[in-house]
């Protein structure tokens, strides 16, 4: 039997004989207090999106990312948030199972859940200064990345950041921006049955200018 030249590295050997191999991306760092993913979840980027804790009695201030660690992107635009600062983060008391009862109730679910102004405001001025942004803080959004409505969690700092205001915004006109109508375009479809929470929340944390045209709603 003629010999087998070049074998097969061990490393290789092991991968091929599992189910499938997936490449890991060397050197990200991991949020620190990141907890389990929920089950599924995937975000679009390949990455579990965080499950956070998810509505509380009583907010408090939670902790930014470093100041100038954190990059704005620009796709189609329009400013989008650092994925390695701002991931996502969903919240577990939304599911798919009980939607009429969380976001897609009668009289609102949001208010209920929203952080108080004060906690807030004291999260954005810090995520301003881990984003490195400049502009007027009344035109900026500190928005949550999935929101509310889609089941983002409340207060986790992977899933706020401090929204600057579209390209072409007049100064001093306060907060106004594309990413709402979405939010609630997808926040109709869910509740409609179009497309699945899952889906909704994977779109929007891939790309939330592309988000509409990924599920097919526009």
């Amino acid at each position: 039997m003629p010999r087998v030249r070049g074998a097969i590295p061990p490393v290789l050997l092991v991968c091929l004989l599992m189910t499938g191999c997936s490449s890991v991306e060397l050197g990200t760092p991991t949020p620190s207090g990141t907890q389990s993913p929920a089950p599924g979840a995937a975000a679009g980027s390949g990455r579990a999106i965080a499950v956070g804790a998810g509505p509380q009695k009583h907010y408090t201030v939670e902790q930014q990312p470093a100041a100038g660690s954190c990059h704005y992107r620009m796709e189609h635009g329009e400013p989008l948030e650092d994925p390695a600062c701002t991931p996502g983060a969903i919240s577990p008391a939304v599911t798919q199972a009980n939607l009429k009862s969380t976001i897609c109730r009668k009289g609102g679910y949001t208010s209920g859940v929203r952080p108080s102004a004060y906690v807030t405001g004291k999260e954005k001025r810090l995520n301003a200064v881990s984003y490195g942004y400049t502009g007027r803080m009344g035109d900026a959004e500190y928005d949550h990345l999935i929101s509310l409505q889609l089941g983002g969690d409340p207060n986790d700092p992977r899933n706020l950041w401090v929204e600057p205001a579209d390209p072409g915004h007049k100064k001093g006109a306060g907060v106004n921006n594309k990413k709402d109508p979405v939010e609630t375009k997808l926040h109709t479809a869910v509740c409609k049955g179009q497309v699945t929470l899952t889906a909704a929340q994977q779109a929007i944390v891939t790309d939330w200018t592309t988000a509409l045209t990924a599920l097919h709603l526009e």
